[in-house]
């Protein structure tokens, strides 16, 4: 599938339903599997897609998981402050795979939270969501990536990572300006949570 001909992503259960129809043949889903159906262009939603893997349950709770979303969140939001407008990814990430049963109970775990979610999404402070908006998302889950690895030792703050890149993919692909700004926030609590579990 190429970049005219996949579909726009403007809501969690979009994003849902669209990896529901990753590689259905396959016993594995890998990393190309998930970026070809979303496509290379769009920042937001594959920071979304990152944010509800590293979120959702049983996948997001596989070690090494939120370290590879992070290592993909660090990729694209560099470029997008480089100022490309295509995004690459390097062959050995790509080929990183997960077991299809696993990825897709961890889905449709997700699915009722999302559906909550979704219904409260509109087009809000739509100025954090343009240009200037979208490159202070990219560092800010450039910074989030860079503190997930170690937060896979400390319970519950890869989750709230996960929750941070979420909301700020969500605000992007559904130009809502207030769940980027919440992922900010959120972003800043989770790091008051790993400073009081580290020192």
């Amino acid at each position: 599938m190429n970049d005219q001909d996949t579909p726009r992503v403007s809501s969690l259960i979009g994003l849902i339903d669209m990896l529901e129809q990753v590689a259905p043949e396959s016993e594995h889903i890998s990393v190309s599997d998930v970026v070809d159906a979303i496509g290379f262009r769009g920042f937001g939603p594959l920071l979304l897609a990152a944010g509800l893997i590293t979120l959702a349950p049983l996948i997001g709770d596989i070690p090494g998981v939120p370290t590879l979303m992070a290592t993909i969140v660090l990729l694209i939001g560099g470029q997008l402050l480089a100022g490309r407008r295509r995004f690459w990814l390097p062959a050995w990430l790509l080929r990183r795979q997960l077991a299809r049963p696993t990825f897709m109970k961890g889905l449709q775990h997700a699915r009722k939270p999302s559906r909550w979610v979704d219904r409260w999404l509109r087009v809000r402070w739509p100025w954090l969501t343009g240009k200037q908006g979208s490159r202070l998302t990219a560092v800010t889950a450039l910074i989030i990536a860079l503190a997930m690895p170690p937060m896979e030792f400390i319970p519950f703050s890869a989750n709230g990572a996960g929750l941070a890149l979420t909301l700020l993919g969500l605000g992007l692909v559904a130009r809502d300006g207030r769940l980027v700004l919440a992922g900010i926030l959120l972003t800043l609590a989770t790091f008051v949570l790993v400073a009081i579990n580290v020192f």
